[in-house]
């Protein structure tokens, strides 16, 4: 199953009366079931990125399929990447389906927003989003955090890149002027200013932007060693899109800090990818068990690997299940207290829900594109270069958790 053929079925699970809404909300359909909610962009420019994420929590949910004896179902909700769309969509579902469980949250602005409402209606939310200020000073006692912050995404590229590229001292950024770009914007500033790299120029753009070339243009003129890109999925592929045609790729290095992963690279192509630095929260490609058996579950469903979307779904949706199987019980707040401090098997080896601010500690992955005529297989586009763990200490993040 190709990409395009792996969208449409996840189209059908998000339009009510098809096969595929079928399969996702009534496969458990015996008894009351438990219900989650997968909130996220189905329709806009982060739409793909949504759609992945619908299969993700659809696999998981499958793979379960019953938790404490009790039969599980899911809907998905179609934020729109807005905000009050995303709120006004939480709100319908756990007033109307007294839904308590939602995974989802892609975009930073709208992920801070339903973690608010989720907490209002007595419910619990993973998101993979990565503003600081989610487990920072916004922070709640109902929303976890699955995805490495804007402040470990920079400190995992950025800091790594200065230290193999000593003679880059030179760097221009690409900022999407919202809460997630100015916190990678701000984290890439600190480290600039502590190796004392030179930031020559910054171009903010909006969200719905999709023509980068004024940008780029800029870019150029400031003759940059590094174009450190700060947007996310089409947006940061066409970036690197525009930015190849300019020629940059051939005079300076360039870095996506947030990737989105294998769905992005096959988009690309390994042509545009070669040689380009990539920060990733996810690779299909690392060695853990449980990551192995994500990609076996994931080709047994699609005939495909899984990209980022895919993953992050599942996990969180994951943690969300064994929480409540810790805990014994569906009650929320039991859940919330299972979940604090709990260790376990993830996709990037052992992770851990810190109880201080309900960030999950995990690696974030530096990866670079390769040639294509260096390539094991169809997906193998990169190779992991570097990888660790980077988040503030508890008494740096502004979280106060009641």
């Amino acid at each position: 199953m190709n990409r395009r053929n792996m969208l449409k079925l996840a189209a059908l699970s998000a339009v009510p009366g098809t096969l595929g809404s079928l399969v996702a909300r009534t496969a458990f359909a015996q008894g009351a079931p438990l219900q989650f909610a997968c909130p996220v962009p189905m329709s806009g420019a982060f739409a793909a990125n949504g759609k992945y994420a619908d299969l993700g929590m659809k696999l998981v949910i499958e793979q379960y399929g019953k938790v404490l004896g009790e039969p599980l179902s899911y809907t998905v909700l179609d934020t729109e990447g807005k905000p009050a769309t995303a709120v006004r969509r939480v709100q319908e579902v756990a007033q109307q389906k007294n839904v308590r469980y939602f995974a989802g949250g892609i975009l930073s602005s709208e992920a801070l927003a339903m973690g608010n409402e989720v907490e209002k209606d007595g419910g619990v939310f993973i998101t993979t989003a990565g503003a600081d200020e989610i487990t920072g000073k916004d922070c709640n006692s109902a929303t976890f955090r699955w995805s490495v912050p804007t402040f470990g995404a920079i400190d995992q590229t950025v800091r790594p890149l200065i230290q193999m590229l000593p003679k880059a001292r030179r760097w221009y950024t690409i900022t999407p002027q919202y809460v997630f770009g100015d916190g990678l914007l701000s984290a890439a500033k600190a480290v600039f200013q502590e190796k004392g790299i030179e930031h020559v120029g910054n171009s903010y753009h909006s969200l719905n932007e999709k023509e980068f070339s004024g940008y780029l243009t800029n870019a150029v003129a400031a003759k940059p060693d590094v174009l450190l890109i700060l947007n996310f999925g089409s947006q940061s592929s066409d970036t690197l899109r525009q930015a190849v045609s300019f020629g940059m790729k051939n005079n300076c290095t360039i870095l996506i800090a947030w990737a989105s992963g294998l769905e992005q690279f096959q988009s690309l192509g390994a042509d545009l990818c070669e040689g380009v630095y990539f920060g990733a929260q996810y690779w299909h490609g690392i060695d853990s068990p449980l990551n192995h058996d994500l990609v076996a579950r994931s080709n047994a469903a699609f005939k495909e690997n899984p990209n980022y979307s895919l993953a992050g779904s599942y996990i969180c949706t994951k943690i969300l299940l064994d929480g409540i199987v810790k805990a014994g019980s569906a009650d929320p707040k039991k859940v919330v207290a299972a979940l604090e401090g709990m260790k376990y098997a993830g996709l990037t080896g052992p992770e851990e829900v810190r109880k201080g601010d309900h960030q999950v500690i995990k690696n974030y992955y530096l990866l670079k594109g390769k040639a294509k005529n260096k390539m094991k297989n169809a997906d193998d586009f990169a190779d992991i270069v570097s990888s660790g763990q980077s988040f503030l200490p508890l008494d740096k993040t502004g979280c106060k958790l009641a």
